[in-house]
């Protein structure tokens, strides 16, 4: 699109979360008039760490705020999957991308506020939770349950797992429990049993449990997940220190020792659920990104990569296509296929057998075993 066409577009953003915050940061680089409409009246992140991958900070590097994520980070060279009983499984490096070779473990808090603060004071109004949204073809509208009516040449749906925007315009299809219940916590590195010693992700996997351990040194810290089987799909379910240690028995018993030495009014639990994914992610005003579009089983590490990726091919195809509706088109077309592979490889119940699909993207040299990888 023209850059005097890009200046006069006017976009709503439908959520302040990764995807939300991030494709305000890419498509205010237009020049578009944006403004980000969260249902919160303050935005924090609950949870633990992720990783942000090579692909990810290229595109922060390209929207000038690397070091903004860089300075609540931690760079990891690789990553390693080991047995319950700490027996190596398989070593590798991250997917290089341009110039950038390491994933950056960062807390999810720290994450969502260095996204949130390198946006133009404003841009973002809290308070504001989608009722309805009406596609009119060229502009769409939206409604809010505090009254606020709102009209835009695009809008973005960024609104999560249990999106409105989705619900309304593309597909009635609830969120899919996984048989999985996630436990994560942050803790001190003392207190994790002399487990963390250098900046690189470790997950032990056995008996349908993975346990990440995925450093945060930069804060001192650590972020200790268990993901279990488990049938009961309760979104928040209440659990007991007795019923977190029998997720992780037979497991090294430093593992053990971590686990019981939790504080559970600290530890976040949630049922684990991803969506089937969606025939179509947009109209001709109005479209989906991140989880609103496609969310994702966690065992990959992929939601808010995904996010930010398609923050920045949507902005590369409003730059690059003739019309908004042209844009979103070209948007789909690349990344669909994309999530749509990384939605069905998150799903595996993977164990030692099949880490060969742990991390779509590896180079195919990578998948092999420690032993001969470092022959």
């Amino acid at each position: 699109m023209q850059s005097s066409d890009l200046k006069n577009l006017t976009i709503a953003i439908v959520g302040a979360g990764y995807a939300g915050a991030a494709a305000a940061k890419a498509l205010s680089l237009l020049g578009a008039h944006v403004t980000v409409y969260e249902q919160a009246t303050e935005i924090r992140e609950v949870g633990a760490g992720i990783g942000l991958r090579p692909s990810s900070m290229e595109r922060f590097r390209e929207w000038g705020i690397f070091d903004a994520i860089a300075n609540v980070s931690s760079p990891s060279d690789y990553f390693e999957i080991l047995t319950a009983t700490d027996d190596p499984i398989m070593k590798d490096t991250w997917p290089a991308h341009g110039d950038q070779k390491n994933t950056h473990l960062i807390h999810r808090g720290d994450f969502i506020d260095a996204l949130v603060g390198v946006l133009p004071e404003g841009m973002v109004k809290l308070g504001h939770k989608l009722e309805t949204i009406e596609d009119r073809g060229d502009k769409a509208a939206l409604t809010f349950t505090n009254g606020t009516t709102v009209e835009a040449d695009l809008v973005v749906g960024a609104d999560g797992i249990k999106s409105v925007v989705r619900r309304q315009l593309f597909s009635d299809q609830e969120p899919v429990f996984s048989g999985e219940r996630a436990y994560r916590a942050v803790i001190d590195i003392a207190d994790a049993h002399g487990m963390v010693t250098d900046d690189n992700l470790r997950m032990y996997i056995g008996k349908g449990t993975k346990v990440y351990l995925l450093p945060l040194r930069h804060r001192n810290q650590v972020s200790f997940d268990i993901t279990a089987l488990c049938p009961d799909s309760n979104w928040a379910p209440q659990v007991s220190k007795e019923d977190m240690l029998a997720t992780v028995d037979g497991f090294d018993e430093r593992i053990v020792a971590i686990t019981a030495g939790l504080d559970m009014d600290k530890v976040n639990v949630r049922g684990v659920y991803d969506i089937d994914p969606v025939e179509t992610w947009h109209s001709d005003s109005v479209v989906l990104v991140g989880d609103a579009a496609h969310s994702m089983l966690h065992h990959q590490g992929q939601g808010a990569n995904s996010a930010i990726l398609d923050a920045g091919v949507l902005t590369d195809a409003l730059r690059h296509a003739g019309s908004v509706k042209e844009a979103l088109a070209r948007y789909q077309a690349e990344r669909k296929p994309v999530t749509d592979e990384l939605q069905r490889i998150s799903r595996q119940g993977w164990t030692e057998d099949e880490v060969s699909d742990v991390f779509p993207g590896q180079k195919p040299a990578s998948q092999q075993p420690v032993a001969e990888a470092q022959a």
